[in-house]
């Protein structure tokens, strides 16, 4: 297992990544149609426009020569909370899940982000994804209260905002 920074050139896999692990971990909680139709390219040009403009560091998971996860995040994108670092998504190929990677992703962004300086770190987590709430509160986040609705194919669906403070807990 080895952690390497994504460039540019793994803008591919990582969005293969993202969409392979939608299609598993959110089976039954989000319309299927959706997951159906959702297409392995959809995040390259949100993940070259972050890499290229410096705005998004992405660490990839390998095991052996493949990559298997991965975890995206920077500066606190929310204008209210501007000082914050921000998790923006950690996703692990479903035949990876359950192996320690994810934990081992999160704590080397976390690393990352208490080097760059921040105090606090927030990520947003979907309501019904009970393993990805237990995930992030066995690793020092918690459920701050804030809620942000949005919609996929006109169903409503809520994000709850977990933080992360480096002056309480360490992963």
């Amino acid at each position: 297992m080895v952690i390497k920074r994504a460039t540019i050139q793994d803008v591919k896999t990582i969005s293969h990544i993202h969409a392979s692990s939608w299609k598993g971990a959110y089976r039954g909680m989000i319309p299927q149609q959706y997951l159906n139709e959702l297409q392995d390219d959809f995040w390259v040009d949100a993940f070259q426009g972050w890499i290229e403009a410096n705005t998004v560091t992405v660490l990839l998971i390998y095991e052996q020569e493949s990559a298997v996860g991965c975890i995206a995040y920077g500066k606190s994108r929310d204008k209210k909370l501007s000082e914050w670092g921000e998790i923006i998504s950690i996703y692990l190929l479903p035949e990876y899940l359950g192996k320690g990677y994810g934990h081992k992703l999160l704590k080397a962004a976390l690393d990352d982000l208490e080097i760059d300086g921040y105090n606090d770190v927030y990520l947003w987590v979907l309501e019904n994804n009970e393993t990805a709430k237990k995930f992030y509160e066995r690793n020092g986040f918690t459920f701050n209260n804030e809620k942000y609705s949005f919609e996929i194919m006109k169903e409503p669906f809520e994000d709850m905002r977990y933080v992360f403070s480096f002056n309480s807990i360490q992963v």
